[in-house]
């Protein structure tokens, strides 16, 4: 598979710029509440669940975009990130979960690449003494709150592979263990959170993205749900639709016209493409399917 359809650089458009609003510890009240009431309620039942002090990121702008809820929880040590549409309630955000080393990584990554811009950026570091303290969870969460608010106020890492992998790649990586596995209902869910997450971070014309509805096709199509998978066929070759050649171009169209055939919709559009495929190069049958394609892909 080609390399240069991996990237998660958005194609058009930008990410929503995030602030940071804070959350109280635990059954104690938001010190600034979010402006649409059903984010209020998600602040609220995070807020009331067991484990350190919450934090929330939010849109400054008060515009429809992206809306974050980062919560604290230190069994296991871990900072988990929300990832919710504003303006109106989500019933299923994103979500990730990550720990103080990979916040390190990230840190060091982005770094080594942005030298000049993180020259001002602080980044939380540990305690000798008191690391896992209530109190110093509470100080390095609102600390990690400043470092990825410097991070996303800054375009170029913002749309970097670097900042966007540090949200979604870890979820993809596990989606397609799970497929590989034959783990179809578990790994579902998996590439089902990563959707969310590039949904939400606007990066839906990626490579990283079009994996990501193949893995859905795959594993829906595999738990015979046969809609589904035919609609995220659909929602990939809407992609394709303006390139004329692609690694995933002709397993998405094979895919799409058996799928069709099996759920009785129109195919004609996509088995004209593929005669066009066909007829501009190598014979379709010594392409991988869809399936073999997202197994075989590197995901590193």
């Amino acid at each position: 598979m080609s390399g240069r359809w991996q990237s998660p650089v958005p194609t058009t458009g930008g990410l929503t710029p995030l602030s940071w609003c804070r959350v109280g510890p635990r059954g104690g009240a938001p010190r600034r509440q979010p402006a649409n009431p059903a984010a209020a309620g998600a602040v609220e039942e995070i807020a009331g669940q067991p484990g350190a002090p919450a934090a929330a990121l939010r849109g400054h702008q008060r515009q429809r975009g992206q809306r974050a809820l980062l919560q604290v929880r230190d069994e296991p040590q871990l900072y988990t990130i929300y990832l919710i549409r504003s303006g109106r309630f989500d019933k299923a955000p994103a979500a990730i979960a990550r720990r103080y080393s990979d916040f390190e990584r990230l840190n060091r990554r982005l770094r080594c690449r942005f030298g000049c811009d993180m020259a001002g950026i602080a980044f939380p570091r540990k305690r000798l003494r008191r690391n896992f303290t209530a109190e110093t969870i509470a100080k390095r969460s609102r600390a990690f709150e400043q470092f990825l608010s410097h991070l996303h106020s800054i375009a170029e890492i913002r749309r970097s592979p670097e900042f966007l992998e540090f949200f979604f790649l870890q979820d993809l990586q596990a989606a397609q263990r799970l497929t590989c596995t034959g783990m179809y209902r578990e790994a579902l869910a998996t590439w089902a959170n990563a959707y969310r997450l590039q949904d939400r971070l606007g990066v839906c014309g990626s490579g990283r993205f079009l994996l990501t509805l193949a893995g859905l096709a795959v594993c829906h199509q595999e738990l015979d749900e046969l809609c589904e998978a035919h609609s995220f066929c659909e929602q990939a070759l809407q992609l394709l639709e303006a390139q004329g050649s692609h690694p995933l171009l002709g397993p998405f169209l094979q895919a799409h016209v058996h799928l069709a055939w099996k759920v009785g919709k129109d195919k004609r559009r996509s088995e004209a493409r593929l005669q066009d495929l066909r007829e501009a190069g190598p014979p379709l049958q010594q392409q991988p399917t869809l399936k073999e394609c997202l197994i075989k892909e590197p995901l590193e």
